[in-house]
């Protein structure tokens, strides 16, 4: 090889090491809780899964307009798995992501009030680009939570996406955060510019179980 030759290999390399190192970072930063990938999905014809719709989704143009996904069903019919593969394809794609629990987000933000680090979690919700909120709804929200939820998504609006999971239909969101006025802000930023993948059938670790034991 040339002088040229090899110094362009070895530049090659180089950047392909930076860019493996920048993908890990913002795989550790998103937080995944489970080796989810887009390639992974089950579109058994039960689930009700829109092939077109994942495929369409995974180009990650809905990044790009600042869309929203909201996925609901019941519980173990894979909401979360869908969830981290679009944030995974989000990494991938050179977007940064951050997956949490609602339950455990609503507990961070009200312990964070008090130990000074409120602003901290804040900025982390609100300035990644696509931002999981897993297992929404479980409990109607109290004034705090309410609160906390209106910031994050008037801050994330027209700005980055969330995508929300829920074992509740979208019809139930209203009456789930409690307050008729914070209702209508809230779902007006988040359900208005929203793809809603709807999934059905029964839950995929009974399923899984059951073949473990036969």
């Amino acid at each position: 090889l040339s002088f040229e030759e090899r110094l362009g290999l070895l530049v090659d390399r180089e950047l392909t090491e930076q860019d493996n190192r920048r993908l890990a970072t913002r795989l550790k930063t998103a937080g995944l809780r489970q080796s989810a990938c887009m390639e992974n999905i089950d579109f058994t014809p039960s689930r009700g899964l829109d092939k077109s719709l994942v495929k369409k989704l995974a180009t990650g143009q809905w990044i790009n307009d600042r869309l929203n996904i909201l996925v609901t069903g019941s519980c173990g019919v894979g909401k979360s798995f869908i969830s981290e593969a679009l944030a995974h394809k989000a990494c991938l794609l050179g977007r940064t992501a951050f997956d949490i629990r609602a339950p455990r987000m609503f507990t961070d933000l009200a312990l964070a009030r008090s130990d000074g680090q409120y602003k901290k979690i804040m900025r982390t919700l609100t300035r990644t680009q696509v931002l999981v909120i897993d297992d929404w709804g479980l409990a109607t929200l109290n004034d705090g939570q309410r609160q906390d939820f209106l910031e994050i998504i008037e801050a994330r609006h027209n700005v980055g996406s969330t995508i929300v999971t829920s074992q509740l239909p979208v019809k139930h969101w209203h009456e789930a955060i409690g307050n008729a006025t914070f209702a209508d802000a809230i779902l007006d930023r988040l359900v208005h510019n929203a793809y809603t993948i709807e999934l059905k059938g029964e839950s995929l670790r009974k399923a899984s179980a059951k073949k473990r034991l036969q």
